[in-house]
């Protein structure tokens, strides 16, 4: 997507070789016609896939899946990354770690907005190492639901998510995918 390249080589800082700052315009303040054109983009890729819900994690994956929700028509459930004291005993966990806080956190969602019946699209702001896209996989699986794609905003190619999640199987469709930040420079994959 050459909008969200455009926005990457501009705003976007590398911090170093594996962490890229795009706070400016995705995950701390956000650009709502861009939004609107990732929107679109994950719905022209998934539209066929009969998606009747998105799943992403609090906060950065939140405005991302209300857009795409919004063209794709189907409400948006979010993991939480604290079990609220709202919740019942009746949620699905799973551990993730953050690549970029370099912490671990439960990832919780009611079982109430998963059931057997739903076809599933998980989205997310980056994909590195898989981790968070994992847990909402496992989630999914676990509630009985399909799960039949992945939308990333942005991919760190070179921190090789797609090798970890290989034997699952899963249509993963990224806007930008960057091969390299060495150098304080940013390299998309051709």
């Amino acid at each position: 997507m050459k909008l969200l390249q455009d926005l990457i080589i501009e705003k976007g800082k590398v911090i170093n070789e594996s962490i890229l700052k795009v706070d400016s315009f995705l995950n701390h303040q956000i650009d709502p016609m861009l939004m609107s054109e990732i929107g679109k983009a994950f719905f022209e890729h998934f539209h066929k896939h009969n998606v009747t819900k998105i799943l992403t994690i609090e906060a950065s994956g939140i405005a991302v899946a209300v857009m795409a929700g919004f063209y794709l028509q189907v409400p948006v459930i979010f993991g939480k990354k604290q079990k609220p004291s709202t919740f019942s005993e009746h949620f699905y966990k799973k551990m993730v770690t953050s690549f970029t806080k370099n912490v671990d956190y439960e990832v919780c969602v009611s079982k109430e907005f998963l059931h057997p019946c739903d076809r599933i699209l998980i989205i997310d702001d980056f994909l590195a190492h898989g981790n968070a896209l994992k847990a909402l996989y496992d989630i999914t699986i676990e509630s009985g639901a399909e799960v039949v794609g992945a939308g990333i905003v942005i991919e760190k190619a070179f921190q090789k998510a797609r090798q970890n999640l290989e034997g699952l199987n899963l249509d993963i469709f990224s806007l930008a995918i960057i091969n390299s930040l060495k150098h304080n420079q940013v390299e998309f994959l051709k």
